[in-house]
């Protein structure tokens, strides 16, 4: 295919051209062991990957609101921001932000344009041709170059070591906690994928670990011993000193690696949020060179702090929840979030999951916290059928928790009426929410659908 055209063409149906191209490709859930092919698109286009420092986070969960929040620290220190995250939720242009930003459609055109040309050079020789996350990745930082920006704030797609996005080397690598997932492309163990994950510390970086299990964690500082690395470990050299709930989030005191930052409010839910915003603050210290940061610096930046479709709001009367939880130790910390958070009687879930995903442990996660389950499926071709999926939920909440709606809108609806019933589930009337989960994909279709004028 030929998009020289696209160059120059910012009418919303480029746009959708453009967006079927990248999805016509390779999937990103399909990896390779190797970088070569993103390594030539970046040799041709100049190597934008090296045209600023870069703060690189790895990690099972939380890696996009601490990449969030990173951004926001940095940006409210005076510092041009590039981020790149992945997966989106709503729109493609999300993954690709500039000053806190996504990409308009005209930019995401031209820079598509831009870059796609050389993908196809690549394609030449290459035994297989450029993947989606190859060219978005390769994208972002041509735009990140193009700005320029101060600073990029990378998070990887899948793993660490053979990502496409390490094809840059970080001045702070971040290790989010690691669990099990993608087992099928990154192994079936903890110790494995960590392996895979501490591929992005590299000799000269300055490493921030979050809180690990033990095996985890020697995998990760075997590598940092490795390759000379300086490192700061989560519960030793910075945390979480104290929190609180409070109504629209949380207060917490931070220790970091050169400051105590305290009488933080913190608009997200969750002890796992908390520690997130540690880890951010130790990163930004350590891009800062070991300094402190002026308190009211981080009291703004987490004060507009705010993580889509991570057990975010979208109506109220009853309350509906969308969190993007899709393995087990997700699943777990928004179980913990949501009854720390919301007093929510009966709760009533729509879950719909990918298909390659560890379905019975997020099921059993959130099992105590659910007064019935709806079971769905989102739009894409890796969706776990919605029977399929009510099947495996019968033999964890019993048959008479578990209902069926395929349609994803229609699954909402009778969730909301569930919820609104509230008796009928033995529970009282009036106090009941919906928390939608299971998926990106499904938190971020529902997120549209309700956000729609009119819902």
């Amino acid at each position: 295919m030929r998009y020289f055209r696209t160059m120059s063409d910012t009418s919303p149906e480029a746009y959708a051209a453009v967006e079927a191209a990248m999805l016509s490709r390779w999937p990103e859930t399909r990896m390779t062991p190797t970088l070569d092919r993103i390594r030539a698109l970046c040799t041709l286009l100049g190597d934008p990957q090296h045209a600023a420092p870069v703060i690189h986070l790895t990690g099972t969960n939380g890696k996009t609101s601490t990449a969030r929040m990173i951004d926001a620290l940095l940006r409210t220190r005076g510092l041009r921001t590039g981020r790149f995250t992945s997966p989106h939720v709503e729109s493609m242009r999300e993954r690709i932000c500039i000053d806190g930003e996504p990409l308009t459609e005209d930019r995401f055109v031209e820079v598509f344009g831009e870059v796609a040309p050389y993908a196809e050079v690549v394609e030449r020789t290459a035994q297989h041709p450029v993947s989606f996350f190859e060219l978005i990745t390769a994208m972002a930082f041509a735009a990140f170059a193009d700005a320029p920006v101060d600073v990029i704030v990378l998070e990887v797609g899948l793993g660490g070591t053979w990502d496409a996005t390490n094809v840059a080397d970080a001045q702070v690598a971040v290790v989010l906690p690691v669990g099990v997932d993608h087992a099928h492309l990154l192994g079936g163990s903890e110790e494995e994928i960590a392996e895979e994950k501490a591929g992005i510390i590299k000799p000269g970086t300055f490493a921030v670990l979050a809180q690990q299990p033990v095996d985890v964690a020697e995998v990760l500082l075997r590598r940092v011993v490795e390759v000379e690395a300086t490192v700061a470990r989560e519960g030793l050299e910075f945390g979480v000193a104290e929190r609180h709930v409070a109504v629209g989030g949380q207060q917490v005191s931070l220790r970091g690696l050169a400051g105590q930052y305290d009488e933080i409010f913190l608009p997200l839910h969750g002890a796992h949020q908390a520690h997130n915003a540690a880890v951010a603050v130790a990163a930004v210290e350590a891009f800062a060179g070991g300094e402190a940061m002026d308190v009211d610096v981080v009291r703004d930046a987490f004060g507009q702090s705010d993580s889509p479709a991570r057990l975010e709001v979208v109506r109220r009367s009853p309350t509906v929840l969308v969190d993007s939880a899709h393995n087990p130790h997700g699943a777990r910390a928004t179980a913990e979030a949501v009854q720390e958070s919301f007093a929510l009687s009966p709760l009533v879930g729509v879950l719909g999951m990918m298909g390659d995903k560890d379905v019975e442990g997020v099921l059993e996660a959130f099992e105590p916290v659910l007064s019935a389950v709806v079971c769905t499926q989102n739009s894409t071709t890796r969706a776990m059928p919605a029977e399929s999926l009510a099947e495996l939920a019968r033999g964890v909440f019993g048959e008479e928790r578990v209902e069926v709606m395929p349609r994803l809108d229609d699954a909402i609806e009778r969730a909301i009426g569930l919820a609104e019933e509230g008796g009928r589930l033995g529970e009282a009337i009036g106090s009941g929410g919906v928390l939608i989960t299971g998926s990106v994909v499904t938190a971020g279709e529902a997120r549209s659908m309700l956000q729609r004028p009119g819902r």
